[in-house]
């Protein structure tokens, strides 16, 4: 699937208004939500904060949590984007080696990560339950709601995941 610019404008401005009306770990609940409903191909959205080597789980929305609510940045496909600053698409999780398994229904990812001064502080991670249910314009969008979680990623240091 993709995400088409109108929509992508829209739902900017929608996480826009989140941010303006909750902070921290809330604002990224809602952003969570948000994504989730917005995009039917999303079908687990989290976000993770980086402490210290560890991606720890802020919020998520989807059927079920996940297991990995802290990853070692050595570890993954979410590690990678965190050492490394960029992006990762992963058209079949089943093919790539490094994938840590979270649900049998998911078949691709996207991990974005989200930064603050140039350094990672985070990065939302994604699910598909098809294979290559992400490409170029869900990364531009995705890079674009990571610019703005920058501040409550930060401001969300302590609180429950969820």
């Amino acid at each position: 699937m993709s995400v088409p610019r109108p929509a992508a404008t829209a739902a900017l401005l929608q996480v826009d208004a989140i941010l303006q009306r909750l902070s921290g770990a809330g604002a990224l609940k809602e952003v969570c939500r948000f994504l989730g409903a917005s995009f039917p191909h999303y079908g687990w959205v989290g976000i993770y904060r980086l402490e210290g080597r560890e991606l720890v789980l802020d919020a998520y929305e989807g059927p079920q949590a996940t297991e990995h609510t802290r990853i070692p940045i050595d570890r993954g496909l979410c590690g990678r984007a965190a050492r490394d600053g960029r992006t990762v698409i992963v058209d079949d999780v089943r093919a790539a080696p490094e994938y840590l398994a979270c649900f049998l229904s998911t078949r691709s990812e996207i991990v974005v990560p989200i930064a603050v001064h140039g350094g990672v502080v985070g990065e939302i991670d994604i699910d598909g339950d098809r294979v290559a249910a992400f490409d170029e314009s869900d990364r531009r969008f995705l890079e674009q709601v990571a610019g703005r979680l920058g501040g409550a990623v930060t401001a969300s240091a302590g609180a429950p995941p969820g």
